[in-house]
């Protein structure tokens, strides 16, 4: 069973940082393909950053430069950390898992967190 719970949204102005964290367990974490979404308001969930379980990240277009994605491995942590934001960039964030032999075949990623809202004025 997979869980992720996200943490650190929050309300900030435009220009400012957030960084999110997304704590899951060990297994998920080494072997897992992991990512962060998002559903900004009365729009569809996008992609924002994704990260192989070798260390390979990707980007969407609208947030390169301005957000990162990274792994601490002590503490099975997922991060997104968020900068220069802007209103655009408002939206419930959501970290995702699945297994990556399942995601570079062109899967989706199944497993989801409860989300967290991110508010950019």
């Amino acid at each position: 069973h997979v869980q992720l719970v996200e943490s650190g949204g929050g309300s900030v102005q435009a220009g400012g940082s957030l960084r999110l964290s997304c704590v899951t367990s060990r297994y998920t974490y080494m072997r897992y393909c992991m990512g962060w979404f998002r559903q900004p308001p009365g729009k569809e969930r996008e992609g924002v950053a994704t990260i192989d379980s070798d260390g390979t990240t990707s980007y969407a277009d609208s947030v390169k430069g301005r957000f990162t994605i990274s792994k601490d491995n002590a503490k099975n942590t997922l991060y997104l950390q968020m900068n220069s934001l802007k209103p655009e960039d408002t939206a419930m964030y959501y970290c995702a898992a699945e297994r990556c032999w399942l995601v570079r075949g062109g899967g989706t990623f199944g497993y989801w967190g409860q989300g967290t809202q991110v508010t950019v004025s």
